[in-house]
């Protein structure tokens, strides 16, 4: 049988079982088995996924059970809860940088960034962002499949939402746990926001990498600024697609290293690569075109690399640190009060100190704040160049080398600050020639990381001069004594040397030690530190306030402080507390802090503006005397003081205008001395007033109309111009007028001298020399050895008393130093009597001359001190055993005898009028020739009166003519002034009439 038949009998038995019905019932028999089979399989089936997901919801279900269900605002402040960098500023907004922070992120809206960032993050990491709520299932399924089967490849599973998630609220745990914690939460953000909400805030917290300053940024804002060095809204297409790779892998596809400085090329390629990559998913998913794609993947992206730059804290290390500080404290204090705590309760509490210190730390650096300062940046940068370009520092020093220690190089150091008076701005200043932030963090004006040096003189006006003026207890004319071996603590003057009794004005002028601490001294018991010095922003401690030696400077104030409490005199007393930041703003612009001055009233008006006159003199004539030739801008109303403390130590000048204020320190940071600079040519203050005035001329060019004002500082009413004796200070008296001691000075008109000067004695009195001192004459004191008819005065010994001078011994020491001409007149040796004269006669005589030497024309012998000696008489006798005649005397011990040959002797006369006995007689010869040369003499001696009587016949005669020119010139003037005066009227006289005429004409006129 073939093939065709078998088929064909098959056919027929088919056909044959059909009719009978055997297929049909065969076949349904097959159907209902396979069905319940199917139907089976089906229900366990359903059963087992019904059960698998019960078991899987209830597992989910356990994971998630402790995750807080989070309303709306609790998302919101989790998700905008990411750290953003504060940012510093300088004064006019101008941009510093960010603080020191371990991530640089700056905050930026959606609306600010290029769409072809958007398009690069979500064709790189979430094709699907705008479709899905939150999760992608198959994405969740294949991410756990391949967790679970451990497979080699993990595409990932996380939405924009899910990785938002997991960086503000949950971690990076790789877990079961943490990662159904996500998918819930993902599911409630997208419930809650907006797509665009969730993007921008995605965007605002990706890591990107290093910028070119080698710091971490983390932002799209700070990522393209500092990377490319423009902002996210102007990113290009390969800029946009390089940033949107990094995310993926920071540190490998950043394109600068910590140093800032580009990768080499083969670790660059990475990010490159990544780029490229981002480039092909944004042409896959469309949102560039093929022509795009091919153009962007070929572009050198390198080429935008932004050049590498100092980070703030290497350009300004200063500014940045001293911002820092400041704000951290202004921060805790408002943190503080939001928690109902005082500045004071906390710095009171260590524990609430650290904890608030704590906290300010972390808002500073995480709640991007704009932090504005008053520090001019052209100010601070030309100050900066003055100070490295100065010549004239001085040496530099080695320190003695020290166990464990290397030897140590020092150059001379310089703290600067400027401060505008009626703000209290700090406008800019110099911390030191070398401020290294990380190492020598030193400022030598703010003080941060130092105590601050000794004040040395600058000090004086604001311990002494003015506390002792507000108080009454001086005014600039009234008189101290600068004088050795006074009570107490008395610290000698610069140089050792004394300068008797002085004016308060040129006590500060010079700065004298000596009287400045007896000035000191005499308010003491008031506590003047407490009442005006700390009141000024300088804190003292109990020992110094209860020393006279603060009156010289206290150990520890910075430049900051000194130019501050200067600022006080041209606020007219008030003390404006120096500041450095303006405002301080949150990333929205709303103001958390803005500084209000707070004055204190410290002195008068009258007293501040006559410290300022005091201190003027310094500049004119004083220890300030070599700055005003060194300023540019002449006219400027500047008054200032210097200061030097003990063994040269620190050198400083602080200068003050109506507007501002600026401070200057020199020295070396470990104490020695800044004397010798060979060759400088300058001396340690000239170098320090010398740089000073550099700085100022420099700054004042930057902005003339405040460091430079025309106007001067305004004199209050309540002043007013007294004279004065200079012996004592107190109102001239006629006896003080007479001898030429009178002068006059600038006072509050409280505190005028209303008791007349009593200090001197005499006045019509002769005076008489007695062992090398004047005095005045006795009754008895033979009058052809005093001044008579000149005049000659005394101290009223009650007077010294009073004053505590007789103390002293030799009243010399009383003379000024300065100007000593116009005290001459008065005698210093003191005596019992209101009268200064000596009345401890004891009956006495003096001792007779000895040793006496002659020649032909003079003799001479040695005088006796201590034998109240006022002078000698010489007795002549024409031969011995003659009798003896007076022929003459002297206050000198010695005599030109008229008479030639002869016998003379001579006696010594005290102050009483009393004689010695003759001193032995001795006898002068003359030869023929002497006494032709005598004759001589004595005719040359006649010419030279003849000639001397005509010169002064001629200068008579001159003047007298003169006289006569003169008359005859004003008789001329006289007449030439009358007619000129008759001219002038006749003038008149004619215009008037002239006028008369123009109105009659006029009349005529209106008539017609």
């Amino acid at each position: 049988m073939n093939f065709k038949q078998f088929l064909q009998n098959v056919g027929n038995k088919l056909i044959g079982s059909w009719n009978k019905g055997k297929i049909q019932r065969t076949s349904r028999i097959t159907y209902d088995i396979v069905w319940n089979i199917i139907l089976f399989f089906i229900i366990v089936g359903s059963m087992s996924v019904i059960f698998a997901g019960g078991v899987g919801a209830g597992y989910f279900a356990s994971l998630v059970k402790d995750e807080p269900i989070r309303d709306y605002e609790e998302m919101k402040k989790d998700i905008y809860n990411y750290e953003e960098t504060s940012k510093l500023y300088f004064a006019g907004e101008k941009y510093i940088g960010d603080i020191r922070a371990d991530l640089h992120r700056e905050e930026v809206k959606l609306k600010d960034v290029s769409d072809l960032v958007t398009e690069a993050v979500i064709a790189t990491e979430d094709e699907l962002f705008y479709e899905h709520n939150g999760v992608v299932p198959k994405a969740i399924v294949r991410a756990i499949y391949q967790e679970v089967s451990n497979s080699d490849t993990k595409t990932g599973g996380s939405t924009l939402t899910q990785q938002l998630i997991k960086n503000q609220i949950l971690t990076n745990e790789v877990s079961f746990e943490r990662k159904a914690k996500e998918i819930l939460l993902a599911m409630r953000l997208e419930h809650f926001f907006e797509k665009d909400e969730i993007l921008e805030a995605y965007l605002n917290i990706v890591p990107y990498g290093r910028d070119a300053s080698g710091q971490n940024v983390a932002g799209i804002q700070t990522a393209a600024k500092g990377i490319f060095g423009v902002d996210a809204s102007e990113l290009t297409l390969p800029q946009a697609a390089f940033l949107a790779g990094i995310p993926q892998n920071p540190y490998a596809f950043t394109p600068f290293q910590t140093s800032g400085e580009v990768k080499e090329e083969e670790e660059l390629e990475k990010g490159i690569n990544r780029m490229k990559t981002v480039l092909k998913r944004m042409y896959q998913a469309e949102f560039i075109t093929e022509k795009e794609y091919k153009k962007a993947v070929k572009y050198d992206i390198a080429a935008d690399f932004t050049k590498k730059s100092a980070s703030p804290i290497e350009k300004y290390p200063a500014i940045v640190l001293e911002l820092e500080k400041r704000a951290k404290e202004i921060i805790m204090e408002v943190i503080a009060e939001e928690d109902g705590y005082t500045l004071a309760e906390v710095m009171e509490s260590e524990e609430l100190k650290e904890q608030y210190e704590i906290l300010a730390d972390r808002a500073l650096r995480m709640n991007g704040y704009h932090i504005h300062s008053t520090i001019d940046k052209k100010m601070y940068d030309t100050m900066q160049k003055v100070v490295k370009d100065y010549q004239y520092f001085g040496p530099d020093k080695t320190l003695p080398e020290k166990e464990d220690t290397e030897q140590t190089i020092e150059q001379v150091e310089v703290g600067v600050e400027l401060v505008e008076n009626k703000t209290g701005k700090i406008l800019s200043f110099v911390p030191g020639r070398d401020f290294r932030a990380g190492s020598h963090e030193v400022n030598y004006a703010t003080g941060y990381g130092t105590l601050g040096r000794p004040a040395g003189s600058t000090f004086k006006p604001l311990a002494v001069y003015a506390p002792a003026m507000e108080m009454g207890a001086i005014q600039p004319g009234s008189v101290v004594a600068d004088v050795p071996g006074l009570p107490g603590y008395s610290p000698p003057n610069y140089g050792g040397g004394y300068y008797g009794l002085v004016s308060a004005r040129e006590a500060l002028t010079y700065s004298y030690n000596t009287s400045t601490v007896e000035i000191y001294k005499k308010i003491l018991y008031a506590n003047p530190g407490k009442e005006y010095i700390m009141k000024m922003g300088i804190p003292l401690s109990d020992e110094e306030l209860e020393s006279p030696a603060i009156a010289l400077g206290p150990n520890n104030v910075t430049v900051e402080q000194n130019t501050n409490a200067f600022a006080t005199f041209s606020n007219g007393g008030k003390y404006i507390p120096a500041y450095m930041i303006e405002k301080i703003t949150d990333s929205d612009g709303n103001i958390i802090y803005e500084h209000k001055s707070e004055p204190v009233e410290v002195f008068s008006p009258q007293t501040a503006y006559l410290t300022i006159d005091m201190m003027r003199d310094v500049l004119r004539s004083g220890t300030g005397a070599y700055l005003p030739n060194h300023l540019a801008y002449r006219g400027v109303d500047w008054a200032g003081k210097t200061g030097t403390s003990n063994d040269y130590e620190d050198a400083w000048f602080v200068g003050t205008n109506p507007n501002v204020t600026m401070g200057l320190w020199l020295g070396y940071d470990t104490p020695s001395s800044i004397y010798d600079c060979s060759g400088c040519g300058l001396n340690y203050s000239q170098r320090t007033q010398n740089l000073w005035a550099q700085i100022m001329n420099a700054v004042t060019e930057i902005n003339p109309e405040l460091l430079a004002p025309q106007g001067n500082h305004k004199q209050p009413d309540g002043l007013v111009r007294r004279s004065y004796c200079a012996t004592s200070g107190m109102a001239p008296s006629k006896i003080c007028s007479d001898a030429g001691l009178v002068r006059s000075d600038l006072y509050n008109a409280k505190y005028v001298p209303n008791q007349t000067d009593d200090s001197l004695v005499g006045g019509n009195m002769p005076l008489v020399e007695v062992d090398g001192e004047q005095i005045v004459a006795g009754p008895n004191t033979p009058s052809e050895f005093t001044t008579s008819g000149k005049g000659g005065y005394a101290f009223n010994p009650e007077f010294l008393k009073r004053m505590g001078y007789d103390r002293l011994g030799d009243l010399s020491v009383l003379i000024p130093r300065k100007n000593p001409e116009p005290w001459q007149k008065i005698g210093f040796r003191g005596g019992s009597s209101s009268s200064g004269a000596i009345e401890n006669d004891s009956g006495g005589s003096p001792p007779a001359p000895g040793s006496l030497k002659a020649s032909s024309s003079s003799i001479s012998w040695s005088g006796a001190t201590g034998h109240l000696i006022v002078g000698y008489r010489v007795y002549y006798a024409s031969k011995e055993g003659g009798s003896f005649k007076l022929i003459g005397h002297t206050i000198k011990p010695s005599y030109s005898i008229p008479s030639g040959e002869g016998v003379y002797h001579v006696r010594a006369v005290n102050y009483f009028g009393r004689e010695s006995e003759p001193s032995k007689p001795f006898t002068v010869e003359v030869d023929d020739k002497d006494k032709e040369k005598d004759k001589e003499k004595e005719k040359e001696k006649e010419k030279q009166k003849e000639l001397e009587k005509q010169q002064k016949e001629q200068e008579k005669a001159d003047k007298e003519r003169q006289k006569e020119e003169e008359k005859r010139k004003k008789e001329e003037e006289k007449k030439k002034k009358e007619e000129e005066k008759r001219k002038k009227e006749e003038e008149e006289k004619k215009k008037e009439e002239e006028k008369q005429d123009d109105s009659s004409d006029e009349g005529n006129e209106d008539s017609d």
